[in-house]
């Protein structure tokens, strides 16, 4: 099911200049501003600002989708339907302004004029070519926010069959919830985004039933019904029919369902399991780079905290450690590289170590988050390590930095120090993981090396020592081995007593 967590991971976004051309170069986009240019005093739109049918072949000419050099396998329907696609988005935009014609508005021949405005270029027009980064972007939010709604909008012939006398939407007779859809597609693009960021989709990519499934299947259910099954049909073919919208605008990168495949899956039948050797073939999505900007600021306009890399670049070391403890590997990573560029190595060092200390539950993965950082530091970083190494909770961090560094004359560390920095370590794994496979085999390394390692490990003073212990127990293979672990674990606790 779709979930929707306080804070969700940190998004590595482009430049705003790149995430501006980019947007500039989205068809629909481009195509809304080429219209806008187009347009003049002699366009003639409808009492919603609609093109009026006689101007859409101009239209469609002018955006080179009919004609000799039109679009290839596209009929006059197409393309009058794509112009008035674009058109919507320069009204919507700003692009062009709207005007009422007067009541006596009449043509050339003394007729009363058919068409309910005229059209001017415009006040946002210029910003695509001279405005800032920011404008473009700002003016291209307005744009999705229109290709959105009409992603959420069901088949115009049902549509029309569903108006009633009044010219009210019979929603019941349609069986459209318009909240329910825009909210559906929301919930999808939210876990399309969490995917992302949260390094769950490999090359960014994400097949169309995986994502139907995700909002649909229980998260604790086994076997799908066939009624289950069902919806994530009937949910791959709206959001086929979504994502094939929501390409031009560039918020995603989208490889439709085979067609083969779509009589199988339109069937009254369920959806039989995908083989996935062929899941590309059920329809593969991903959010581009701009796409990722978009999502991300439908959410903060949503209250949803949605943090970007660089947000911590200029905070202290304190809540650069304490933010980047729960971010994924690769976004702490790219995080601690924005905070480290804006600092000179010794005194970033030092700042760090200060805030690496404590003995609260998150100080171990503070730690390790400080250990990471340290390690993209030059060796001018050396004196703020020195400093440190008679110190309980950081002379072993500090002799594992020097040593890999190269530096001279450092002092072994005691066997106290080896087993508190070893438990500390398990501690911010467990914190950062949880249990893994790669802890896991931590764990069976550490128990064949020293023989005797339950029998000192329990005697450690650090708070997490005892939690450490009962971890170890859980993970290890070897039953003689986890009884150990749990035994010293118990040590611990009475001693903590």
């Amino acid at each position: 099911m779709s979930q929707s967590p306080a804070t969700l991971p940190p998004v590595l976004l482009h430049s705003e200049a790149e995430l501006a051309r980019d947007a500039l170069a989205t068809p629909l986009l481009a195509r809304a501003a080429r219209l806008a240019r187009w347009a003049g005093p002699d366009t003639r739109v409808g009492a919603g600002g609609e093109l009026v049918d006689e101007q859409l072949p101009a239209a469609a000419a002018e955006l080179g989708l009919t004609g000799p050099e039109g679009a290839d396998g596209l009929d006059d329907g197409d393309a009058a339907a794509y112009a008035s696609e674009a058109w919507r988005v320069a009204v919507d935009t700003g692009l062009v302004e709207i005007h009422e014609a007067p009541e006596d508005a009449e043509d050339t021949e003394g007729a009363e004029a058919e068409a309910d405005g005229t059209v001017t270029e415009g006040e946002e027009l210029g910003l695509l070519t001279s405005g800032a980064p920011q404008d473009v972007l700002g003016i291209w939010l307005a744009a999705l926010e229109t290709v959105f709604a009409d992603a959420t909008v069901p088949d115009l012939d049902d549509l029309v069959d569903a108006i009633e006398d009044g010219g009210e939407i019979d929603f019941e007779a349609l069986g459209w919830d318009p909240q329910g859809e825009a909210d559906f597609l929301e919930g999808v693009l939210g876990n399309l985004y969490l995917l992302t960021v949260g390094e769950g989709a490999a090359d960014g990519a994400v097949p169309l039933p995986a994502l139907a499934a995700s909002m649909i299947v229980p998260d604790d259910m086994g076997e799908p019904t066939d009624d289950i099954l069902e919806q994530v049909s009937d949910a791959m073919m709206r959001l086929d029919d979504q994502f094939r919208m929501l390409e031009p605008i560039g918020l995603v990168a989208y490889q439709p369902v085979d067609e083969a495949l779509m009589a199988d899956i339109d069937s009254e039948e369920p959806m039989p399991p995908v083989d996935d050797e062929d899941v590309t073939r059920y329809g593969m999505v991903r959010l581009t780079p701009l796409g990722l900007y978009g999502i991300r600021a439908r959410m903060l306009e949503a209250g949803l905290d949605a943090p970007a890399v660089g947000d911590l670049a200029d905070k202290g070391a304190d809540t650069l450690l304490d933010g980047t403890a729960a971010f994924p590997q690769g976004a702490a990573q790219a995080e601690i590289e924005q905070w480290l560029a804006r600092r000179e190595s010794l005194g970033a060092a030092r700042e760090l170590l200060s805030a690496a200390r404590g003995g609260d539950e998150g100080a171990p993965l503070r730690r390790l988050r400080c250990q990471q950082a340290l390690s993209l530091v030059g060796d001018e970083a050396e004196p703020a390590l020195r400093e440190v190494l008679d110190d309980a909770e950081l002379g072993g961090l500090a002799r594992v930095w020097l040593a890999e560094h190269g530096a001279a004359d450092v002092p072994p560390p005691s066997e106290g120090m080896v087993f508190w920095l070893t438990i500390d370590t398990i501690a911010a794994q467990l914190a950062a993981e949880g249990n893994s496979e790669e802890l896991q085999a931590l764990v069976e390394g550490l128990a064949a090396q020293h023989s005797g390692f339950f029998a000192a490990a329990w005697r450690v003073e650090h708070p997490a020592t005892a939690d450490v212990l009962e971890a170890m127990g859980r993970l290890h293979p070897d039953k003689k081995v986890a009884k150990e672990a749990r035994k010293a674990a118990f040590k611990a606790r009475s001693q903590q007593a």
